[in-house]
């Protein structure tokens, strides 16, 4: 019976892998809402002619890229419809040499908006005002992480003011510490598939010196557009596509703007979880007829194996249906112990994962309640058949079996 119920228990395992794409969506969804529900990025891609079979396409040039005169444009036609455009730049991962060890750090320059789009928690310190924007300061924001890698534990009071320097690409780079924002793991990207190894510490500068550094001129191939919440994502991005496009990139000969809304990449990627839990749910579905037959053989040897006993309960005085109503019981006793048990696994097993893939997943209550009372439809089912053979037996060729 104790081997029984571990069957019963891996067959729950498998039932409950529907919580596990509950998981997934809720999670994708919810590290996709960090973003923002409203963003809408925009990407420079290349043209595509219709009717060509083959396409020529040539490098890209500065009059190719999106530049300040376009997006304050853009602010002024859709003004009302968008909180802001969040521009970012990245100057590249580098070094710095500490008495630890080398940490490492990917700086990037952001306007103002693309760091409030970041929502980081500020510890310690300030963030960019418009001075440090407009004069190019050489200042920087960190993670609490690498301040308390540099600085030791009192980083919040030792950090700010120091002037922190790294090399990137074989050049030597120097920022005063301005802020210190609280280092969250989960809300970093690149953090999310790091199988042991270290990511780079995100810190950042105002995006006028990240060009400064870079000696580029400030031209965009890529930029976020962060929606008024009142309006329709998708149908702005469409506008603001058409704008672009029709205005500055009619009589380009290579490439065009393109826009991707946080809202449509969202409703594919619930499509796409969607079609994998109808999948698990009929793999679930072989699984639980599988172990259905399975406790319908256990009872059909455990009736055997009791033949005797019903006999002499019969002979006792015992009804048809009271004899009907034990062996239900048990089937069902059987299952639901069987539920609980994989129901505990499953959990623990799914927790134990998380923490390894560094994936959140979460264990709905809802599914929970249906997998022990579906346990409970199991055993009513599946041991019907057992319990009206049991229930039809003759007592005197029961008590007659050997």
């Amino acid at each position: 019976m104790f081997l029984d119920n571990i069957s019963m228990a891996l067959s729950q395992i498998r039932s409950n892998k529907m919580s596990v794409g509950e998981s997934m969506n809720r999670a994708i969804s919810e590290a996709m809402n960090e973003f923002g529900v409203g963003n809408i990025s925009f990407y420079l891609t290349e043209k595509e002619t219709a009717g060509e079979k083959e396409y020529t396409y040539r490098d890209l040039r500065d009059s190719d890229c999106v530049s300040e005169e376009i997006f304050e444009d853009m602010r002024r036609h859709f003004a009302g419809r968008v909180q802001g455009i969040s521009l970012s730049e990245n100057i590249g991962d580098g070094t710095i040499e500490s008495s630890n060890t080398d940490q490492k750090i990917s700086i990037n320059g952001v306007n103002s908006m693309a760091l409030d789009s970041r929502k980081l928690q500020i510890e310690s310190g300030r963030v960019f005002d418009s001075a440090d924007h407009s004069n190019m300061r050489r200042v920087i924001i960190i993670s609490s992480k690498l301040a308390e890698e540099l600085y030791g534990e009192d980083y919040i009071h030792n950090a700010i003011g120091k002037v922190l320097e790294c090399e990137i690409s074989g050049k030597y780079y120097g920022y005063t510490i301005l802020g210190i924002y609280e280092y969250d793991p989960s809300a970093s990207g690149r953090n999310m598939f790091a199988m042991g190894s270290t990511p780079p510490s995100e810190a950042f500068i105002p995006l006028r010196t990240a060009f400064a550094e870079t000696n580029r001129d400030m031209l965009f191939t890529y930029f976020d557009v962060v929606a008024d919440p009142e309006e329709d994502a998708q149908a702005l991005m469409d506008e603001i596509s058409a704008f672009i496009n029709s205005k500055y990139y009619r009589n380009n000969d290579a490439f065009e703007m393109q826009g991707y809304s946080m809202q449509a990449i969202i409703r594919e990627s619930e499509q796409t979880i969607g079609m994998v839990k109808l999948a698990i749910s009929a793999i679930a579905a072989i699984s639980l007829l599988v172990g259905g037959i399975g406790v319908m053989n256990i009872m059909i040897v455990s009736i055997t194996e009791r033949t005797r006993e019903i006999g002499t309960r019969k002979a006792l005085g015992a009804t048809n249906n009271s004899i009907r109503l034990q062996f239900i019981t048990e089937a069902i006793v059987l299952c639901i112990t069987g539920g609980v048990i994989g129901l505990a696994g499953g959990t623990a097993l799914g927790l134990g994962a998380s923490k390894l893939m560094r994936f959140p997943v979460t264990a709905p209550v809802k599914w929970m309640v249906i997998s022990v009372l579906f346990s409970m439809a199991m055993g009513l089912f599946f041991g019907i058949y057992p319990a009206n053979k049991a229930a039809r037996m003759n007592p005197i060729d029961a008590l007659r079996y050997e």
